[in-house]
């Protein structure tokens, strides 16, 4: 009856709203699903919860709801040998003004600047359109290592190798909170998409977890058996990933702060984690490989192979592409739906650069979806965007692109 009345729901708002993602390949299941995950959100605005404890029994109630989605057609889709074409990414710009290594970027809600971390030690935005410097924040004695832009209030979170975590009012461009716990440097921060909470991962080799209204510490989580490089949460589950240098994904119930699951695939450290915005699914990204997995429970789907080095960092758009970061320079671009490669680009470095500072450090498509920003070693940025005069006729994927690699499955 439940499941029933969601799905009435669900077809009442994509008819009349129409603001679900369209895409005629999706089972009609699977177009109710999203219309779901988009709505849900609002409707658990519409009661006021006072505790931590209640807006994660909220989310949980709401998330066991949310369960009821294809598949079969996740499935066939995650299997699929056949890549959808894609535009290929030419470089738009290139933004000097760090002193070092270009560590984190972050894009505000309104998509007019973004926000870039670095170990010169300072936090500076930029202009999104232009690519001009707006405003330096001077705050860390160290490395900062991961930036994030508040999508709820006018905040942003930093974290630095000084073992600070710190909250900074964007009206008043002055720090107003600082998070303390760590003992060592924290390399990675997330915060929830619809809750007032905060997850941290350190050298220290553990996760903790920040209600941002009272400035408290309400969960630790321990298990790592080294540094965790990357922590995420997700909206549909009350859940936090991190991932490690010990090789392993830690999948964390955030009510309980107990682990869930634990997944060993990887056979390297792994440094970022990603969900997807729309699939019930997400990666993780190592020196090794990346790798698809299914949510909840975290079973394995797919590698993302062929991409040589370290991997930093992966970001994911809405028309399913992906582009991750590597240490050796390179800057890929895949399929997200059948995990081809379509593209690998090696960014020139700037005059007076050494061939080992080549890195690119961080990526992060802007809210648009349009544009990438990349950080990189040579102490840049630069902005990409999709050819627009390209075509699947002017630009085809080779002829090995429709059966390549099902070793990806192993």
């Amino acid at each position: 009856k439940i499941l029933l009345n969601l799905n009435k729901t669900a077809k009442v708002f994509t008819s009349e709203l129409g603001k679900c993602y369209k895409d005629p390949e999706l089972t009609e299941e699977v177009q109710n699903f999203k219309a779901r995950r988009m709505f849900s959100e609002p409707l658990n605005k519409k009661r006021k919860l006072n505790s931590l404890e209640e807006l994660l029994a909220e989310k949980k109630e709401s998330s066991d709801q949310l369960q009821v989605y294809d598949n079969k057609y996740l499935n066939a889709r995650v299997r699929s040998l056949e890549p959808r074409w894609h535009a290929p990414w030419e470089l738009m710009r290139v933004i000097s003004g760090h002193n070092g290594w270009v560590r984190s970027v972050s894009v505000d809600p309104s998509n007019a600047w973004f926000a870039t971390g670095s170990t010169d030690r300072t936090i500076k935005i930029w202009d999104l359109a232009s690519g001009t410097l707006k405003l330096t924040l001077v705050g860390h004695i160290h490395s900062v290592r991961s930036v994030k832009v508040s999508d709820r209030h006018s905040y942003l979170f930093s974290c630095g190798e000084d073992k600070s975590v710190m909250c900074w009012d964007l009206e008043q461009n002055k720090i107003i909170r600082h998070f303390h716990g760590h003992l060592s440097g924290v390399y990675t921060l997330s915060l929830h998409p619809s809750l007032d909470v905060l997850v941290t991962g350190s050298r220290d080799c553990v996760a903790r977890v920040w209600d941002i209204r009272t400035n408290s510490q309400v969960r630790v989580l321990e298990g790592h058996m080294d540094t965790v490089f990357s922590c995420v949460t997700q909206n549909a589950e009350p859940q936090v990933a991190t991932g490690s240098a010990d090789a392993t994904v830690k999948l964390w119930d955030l009510g309980t702060g107990k682990c869930i699951n634990t997944l060993t695939r990887h056979k390297k450290a792994i440094r970022d984690l990603k969900f997807h915005q729309y699939e019930y699914t997400f990666v993780s990204a190592g020196a090794d490989n990346i790798k698809l997995w299914k949510c909840p429970e975290g079973e394995f789907l797919r590698n993302f192979t062929r991409h040589e080095g370290i991997v930093h960092e992966v970001s994911i758009n809405e028309d399913n592409v992906m582009a991750s970061a590597g240490d050796n320079g390179s800057l890929c671009f895949w399929d997200y739906e059948s995990g081809y490669k379509f593209q690998e680009e090696y960014p020139k470095l700037q005059p007076g650069t050494l061939s080992c500072e080549s890195a690119v450090y961080s990526a992060s498509f802007d809210k648009s979806g349009l544009r990438l920003i990349t950080g990189h070693c040579d102490k840049t940025i630069k902005v990409w965007k999709e050819s627009e005069e390209a075509t699947p006729e002017s630009h085809p994927y080779p002829p090995e692109a429709k059966i390549f690699m099902r070793s990806n499955y192993c």
